[in-house]
This record gives structure tokens, sequence and C-alpha cells, in this order.
């Protein structure tokens, strides 16, 4: 529910509303493999111990919509234990976070085939939370939105859709919907990933209603995939066989009736590929990071692990992050984010790493057992050298390893205990990588 946050015109004060929040999971997540090797996109870890997901869940609770489904269909497992971990709401809030993964029904047999074809396929188990609202997100982006001013917005305009558009600049405007707003923000025109070769320069926002604080060169408006719809239009919207929003059903209804355009002017960031996701990851180190997490206004929430304060043990910390209960002896690190559960032996140097740390402790039997089969530990080795690298969970790095110091050929492509993608390492998810081993 959302109660309106100040007058609204024709609309009563008091009244309430019931939005319905959806956060699309995405597809395969196939730009970010390995890191979805095991897990579905809004599940892979971010910030040493927040996931992906948590980012649109706390920016919807932050705005008290708290009726929140998240729609996925591959590797949901994880994804399902995060979520009944974090997010349980006392009995006395309408309140819940609830995954809704692909399922055969009569009526549908197949796989999600694309955004409003997701939320179509859904209806059935939305419909009886009688929302006046849909609020649309996506589960693969870093920003924070004020989305209770969005809707009010939203009302403001009379309009039945809402877009969320950022202004970028013209090589970012390839692979985004880009918006043609009037000056009275409502939309005249919606083209669907241009490319590079198109010329789309009538599309470039008024400088009327440009940000005074904006960029120059962020000279066009492009869709944050958030919308706001009235139930009744996404009713009429989806009686079809429309499978995409921004290809299909926003062109559809921008022929029939206004949609209003919501600009947004603060950070927002697209984590859908590797090097996005590590680029994202690295700046939170910054003195002043794009993206903050210490606002404790408008927290980003996650699961309480209940663990014990990081120890550090004669270690050398620049521009770093060492997340709960890590164990770091003697180590440099630097530009770098060590995850939860993380054990750093005596002598490793890190620098520009993302580690996303462990799922337990491993107890002294268990280091017992790994010395007996010549095995390390979780966790990285003493005297191991690592830059420019993902280590994904549980990953075990053995001593003196050199990963990406030396001077060697390093062509993108899968490799027997790594990845690279981009230029960057990535170690996945169990990974043993040997004692001595150089990448």
């Amino acid at each position: 529910m959302f109660a309106c946050s100040r007058p609204v015109p024709g609309v009563k004060r008091e009244c309430m509303y019931k939005v319905l929040s959806i956060v699309l999971g995405g597809g395969k997540g196939t730009r970010l493999y390995p890191l979805t090797k095991e897990r579905s996109k809004p599940a892979v870890p971010f910030g040493g111990k927040f996931r992906i997901v948590d980012i649109p869940i706390s920016n919807c609770i932050n705005a008290r919509f708290k009726r929140i489904y998240i729609l996925t269909q591959f590797n949901s497992a994880s994804l399902h234990l995060h979520i009944a971990r974090s997010y349980n709401f006392d009995s006395f809030s309408d309140g819940f976070v609830e995954i809704l993964a692909a399922e055969q029904t009569p009526i549908h047999s197949g796989w999600y085939e694309g955004t409003a074809d997701a939320v179509r396929k859904n209806l059935i188990h939305f419909r009886p939370q009688n929302p006046t609202h849909y609020l649309i997100v996506s589960g693969d982006q870093l920003y924070r939105m004020d989305l209770g001013d969005m809707f009010t917005r939203h009302l403001e305009s009379g309009a039945r859709l809402t877009i969320a558009g950022t202004m970028v600049d013209r090589a970012t405007a390839n692979d985004l919907g880009i918006i043609k707003a009037k000056p009275d923000s409502f939309i005249e025109s919606f083209m669907e990933k241009p490319g590079s070769t198109k010329d789309i320069s009538a599309l470039k926002l008024p400088a009327s209603i440009r940000p005074p604080q904006s960029a120059p060169e962020k000279e066009y408006l492009a869709s944050m995939g958030i919308y706001i719809f009235d139930a009744s239009l996404m009713e009429e919207a989806l009686a079809g066989d429309a499978n995409d929003f921004g290809k299909e059903v926003i062109p559809d209804i921008l022929g029939r009736e206004k949609i209003n355009a919501y600009l947004f002017d603060g950070y927002w960031e697209d984590i859908g590929t590797i090097k996005s996701f590590y680029d994202a990851n690295i700046k939170l180190t910054d003195i002043n990071p794009p993206f903050n997490f210490y606002d404790e206004e408008n927290p980003i929430y996650t699961h309480n692990r209940n663990l014990p304060a990081s120890k550090l043990n004669y270690c050398t910390l620049n521009q770093a992050m060492a997340t709960d209960g890590c164990i770091i002896t003697n180590a440099s690190i630097r530009k770098s984010i060590v995850g939860v559960r993380t054990i750093i032996e005596s002598g490793a140097s890190l620098d520009g790493v993302i580690c996303m740390g462990a799922d337990r402790y491993e107890t002294d039997v268990d280091k017992r057992r790994n010395a007996d089969q010549g095995i390390p530990n979780i966790g990285i080795g003493g005297g191991s050298i690592v830059q420019k690298a993902i280590i994904d969970k549980n990953a075990r790095i053995g001593f003196n390893c050199r990963i990406g110091i030396d001077d060697i050929p390093r062509a993108d492509g899968e490799y027997p205990t790594h990845y690279v993608v981009d230029g960057i390492i990535v170690i996945p998810k169990n990974t043993i990588v040997p004692s001595g081993t150089s990448i």
C-alpha cells in the first residue's frame, strides 16, 4: 500500500493505493556468465555482502511498496534461499517478497518469452491482490530512486503509464530504449535500441527540461526499464500476444494514449555484464562512491548473517572494503572488496579484486582433511598475489599463486581453473586453484 505523500490534483489526500511491485529477474544471464553458472542473475553477490536483487527490493521497501514479486526462471534455488532468509515482514503488515518462477499451467506451458510475457503469465497470481497500480523494475540495475516520488508524479500527470528515464550519451544510447520527451514531460516517440548507425538527433531531450547539472554530452533520455502502470492499462496491454514491453507494448500504447516520462538524474548503472559488474563493485571503494551504501535514511537490506566483526592482523588496507566475518592476516589489500567469511593468509596481496567470500567456515577437521588430500582451504593462501580478478564464493586459492600479475597472454575464454571475460579473470564458484598456479 502507498499513502499519498502530498496532495494530487483531483485525488483525495487520504486515499490509499495498492501498488504491486514486480522485479524482472531477466533471462539466463549469459552476459554475466560464469557468475550465473549456478545462480540466477538477481542472486549474484554484490558489494561484499549483498545480492543484486537487494537493490530493487530495497528501493521498493524504502518507498513503502512492500508487496513485491520477483519473476525468474533460471537457477532460482539460491535466490529462493536468499529471499526466504532476508525478507520477513511482521504479521501486522501486508508486506511480502515472493519469487514466481516460470511454471506450467493449463493456460501457459512455456518459458517466459520476454518481459511482458513474464508479467502476463503471472497475472493469475497478481489479480487476487487487487492492485490499483503495477510498478515494474529491473533486477540488474544499480541505482537509488525515490519510487514514491515517481508514483506521485504519475498520479499528477493523469497518464496511465509512466516510464522512468535517465540521461545518456550517444554511445550508451545504442543498446537502450530512447525516449523523445516533450517540454510537458509527455512522451512523443520511443525507439528501442537504435544501434550506432541510425541518426537519432531528433530524439534529444529539450533543453527546457534538462537537469541543470547534467553532463553536456548526455543529450538523450533512455528508458530505465522502470514503469508504473495503472492496473486497468496493464490488463488491456497484455490482453494480446506482445512479449516485450520495450519493443511491442510501449510503442502500441504510445499510438493510443499519453505516456508520462519521469526524469531521474541520479546515478544509474546497468550491471548486466562482467565488465560493468566489476567496475560498479570497484567504484564502491572510492572515497565518495557514486553509489552510496552508507545512507541510513534509505538502507539497502539483505540477509542478517549474525557474523562477528572482521579480524585484521597486521594488514595494510587502502581503499578497500572488508565485510562481515573475515579473517585477514599480514596481507596487503588495495582497491578491493573482501566478501563475507573470507580467509586471507599471511603474505597475500590483492589489487583490484572482488572476493565474494564463503558460505561457511571450515573446521579444523576440514582443514586436516584438505591437507591430507593436497587441497587448499577456502580463501586465499599465503603469498598469493591477485590483481584485477573476481573470485566467486567458496573458491580455494592455494599458496604462492600469481593471478593477473605476470605479462602472459589472456585471451577471453574458458580455462581449467578460470575464465577471462573482457580482460577480467573470473575464478568460478567452488573452484580449486592449486598452490603455485600462475594465471
